[in-house]
C-alpha cells in the first residue's frame, strides 16, 4: 500500500467511527503534513482519493470537509422468496429492446454489462498478439482446434494451481468466451423441456440461453451477501427433476453476492447427493477486493460434477472472446459438442493471451484493475447516499463492478429506464433478470468506468428522476 493510501485509510477510519462527523473540517494540508510527517503532496493525493470515495469535499478557500451524507451505512436489499415452480423462459425481446437502446457511446453506461475498455492493457496485449501470431506454428491451426491451445490451457492450469486447485490440463477446454462454455455445459447435461435451477435474480444471458435451448427455469432466491439459498435449493431438488444447476458463486450478477466457503462446500455436496451437475459461472473471479482470491465451488468437487466456467472478457480482453471450462467428468462430451458447433476459438487470440499471461504482467494489471474498481464502487455508493431516497437499499459487493439497488415500491424500473435513457443515462431494470419479470422496483448499476464529473451529474439526475415517482 502506498503512503498516501495508508493516510487516506486512516482518515476514512476516523470518519467511519464518527471522530470526524458529517460537516467536520479535515486537518489542513499543512497541519496534516507536519503532524504525520508526510509531504504536502502525499496529503493532497490522500484527500483527492477520499474525494473520489465520496467521503470528503473541498470548499474553495476553506479546505476539506466531511460530506454531510457519506455513503455508509446502507441496508442490504431484501431477501425475497421465490415461487419454486418451473417457468418457461421468454425474456429475449425485452432484453434485446433494452440492450439495443443503450448502444449510443454518448450514453452514460450504468446499464452496461462490461467495465470500461480504458481499464484494460489493450496496447500491451496487442504486442503479445503481434509477437505470438508471428511465432505461431502453422500446424497449430489444425492440431489445436479443440480443446484449444496447449500453451493457454497450461497457463490457465497454473492459475488454478496458484489458487490451490490442481486440475489436469485434459479437463480444460478453450471456448469463444464464457457464454459459449456455459451453453455447451447446459447442452451436455440437458434435453429440451428439462428443468434447470437458476438464481433469482439471474444474469439475463442465463435466461436467454435457457430460452434458446427450450429449457424451463426454477428460480432459487439469492441472499444479498451469501448467494443462493441452499435450503430452497434442497426443497427444489426434492420436488422437481432438476437436470442442472447454474450458479454464480462469486460476485453474482446482478446482486454481487458471494458464497462463503462452507456454503460452497455444502452446495457441491447437496448436488452430488442428487447427482445434479453444477454449472459454475465464475467470470468475475479475478475482480476481488480482499487480499485473497475467493475459492470456487470447483475447489470442493471430488467427483467431477462441477463444470467451472471462466473468461478473460471481464479482466483482460473483452473483444478477444476467450473463455474456458474446467469440465470434470463431462470434458469429452463438451469437447465433442464444441467440435460440432464452432470447432475452436480464435487461435491468434489464444496465442496472444497465453503470451500475455506468461510475459505481460497480468497480476500487476489485475492489482491496478481491482483498486480502480473498488474506488469507483465507493464513488457510486457515495453518490447514491447523496442523491437517492433514504429508503433505497443497495448491495456492497466485495468484488466485480455491479450494484443492485432496491428502490421504493412505487418505482417502476422499466419506466425509470425510459426516463433515464431520455436524459442520456442507461440502467439495467430489474425485470430483465427474472423469467417471471419480478424485481419491478430494482435496478442494476455498473460502476466499471472511471468516475468523472459526468458520472456524478448522471447519478444526481438519476436520483432526481427516482424521487419524482
Amino acid at each position: 500500500m502506498k503512503r498516501y493510501e495508508k493516510f487516506a485509510d486512516d482518515i476514512a477510519e476516523l470518519i467511519r467511527t464518527g471522530v470526524l462527523g458529517p460537516g467536520a473540517r479535515v486537518p489542513s494540508v499543512r497541519y496534516a503534513s507536519q503532524t504525520h510527517g508526510v509531504s504536502p503532496s502525499t496529503v493532497f493525493q490522500a484527500y483527492y482519493l477520499l474525494e473520489r470515495r465520496g467521503l470528503i469535499r473541498a470548499r474553495p478557500r476553506s479546505g476539506y470537509f466531511v460530506n454531510a451524507n457519506p455513503a455508509l451505512p446502507f441496508s442490504d436489499p431484501q431477501f425475497e422468496e421465490s415461487p419454486n415452480e418451473s417457468t418457461a423462459v421468454d425474456v429475449s425481446e425485452l432484453v434485446f429492446s433494452i440492450l439495443d437502446s443503450i448502444k449510443d457511446p454518448a450514453t452514460v453506461p450504468f446499464g452496461s454489462a462490461f467495465p470500461s475498455p480504458a481499464l484494460f492493457p489493450l496496447q500491451r496485449l496487442a504486442r503479445s498478439l503481434a509477437s505470438a501470431s508471428r511465432d505461431m506454428d502453422p500446424r497449430m491451426v489444425v492440431t489445436d482446434l479443440s480443446p484449444g491451445s496447449p500453451q493457454l490451457r497450461r497457463q490457465i492450469a497454473l492459475r488454478y494451481m496458484v489458487g490451490g486447485l490442481m486440475l489436469p490440463i485434459e479437463e480444460l477446454l478453450i471456448t469463444n468466451g464464457a457464454l459459449e462454455a456455459l451453453n455447451l455445459c447446459l447442452q451436455a447435461v440437458t434435453e429440451p423441456g428439462d428443468l434447470v435451477a437458476i438464481e433469482a435474480p439471474a444474469f439475463y444471458a442465463c435466461l436467454q440461453v435457457l430460452e434458446r435451448l427450450k429449457l424451463k427455469a426454477v428460480e432459487i432466491p439469492v441472499h444479498p451477501r451469501e448467494g443462493m439459498d441452499l435450503e430452497a435449493l434442497a426443497q427444489t431438488l426434492a420436488r422437481h427433476p432438476i437436470k442442472a444447476c447454474w450458479c454464480m458463486t462469486n460476485f453474482q450478477n446482478p446482486i454481487g453476492a458471494s458464497m462463503p466457503e462452507d456454503k460452497k462446500r455444502q452446495l457441491v455436496e447437496l448436488l452430488r447427493q442428487h447427482q445434479v451437475p453444477l454449472i459454475e459461472d465464475d467470470v468475475y473471479a479475478e475482480l476481488y477486493y480482499a487480499p485473497q482470491a475467493p475459492k470456487p465451488a470447483k475447489a470442493f468437487d471430488t467427483e467431477g460434477w462441477v463444470m467451472h466456467c471462466g473468461s478473460f472478457a471481464k479482466s483482460l480482453a473483452p473483444g478477444y472472446r476467450i473463455g474456458w471450462v474446467a469440465a470434470g467428468r463431462f470434458a469429452q462430451k463438451i469437447e465433442r459438442l464444441k467440435l460440432m458447433t464452432s470447432l475452436c476459438a480464435s487461435m491468434p487470440a489464444q496465442a496472444a493471451i497465453a503470451d500475455y499471461l506468461q510475459h505481460g504482467g497480468y497480476d500487476r494489471h489485475l492489482r491496478r484493475l481491482r483498486y480502480a474498481l473498488e474506488e469507483q464502487q465507493n464513488a457510486m455508493l457515495a453518490a447514491i447516499g447523496r442523491y437517492f431516497p433514504a429508503q433505497t437499499r443497495v448491495s456492497k459487493p466485495a468484488g466485480g463492478y455491479f450494484l443492485w439497488l432496491e428502490l421504493p415500491e412505487s418505482i417502476d424500473s422499466l419506466k425509470l429506464f425510459q426516463m433515464a435513457l431520455a436524459q442520456g443515462i442507461s440502467i439495467a431494470p430489474g425485470p430483465i433478470f427474472s423469467p417471471t419479470r419480478r424485481f419491478q422496483n430494482c435496478i442494476r448499476l455498473n460502476y466499471g468506468s472511471p468516475w468523472t464529473e459526468e458520472s456524478e451529474k448522471a447519478m444526481e439526475t438519476l436520483g432526481r428522476i427516482v424521487r419524482s415517482f
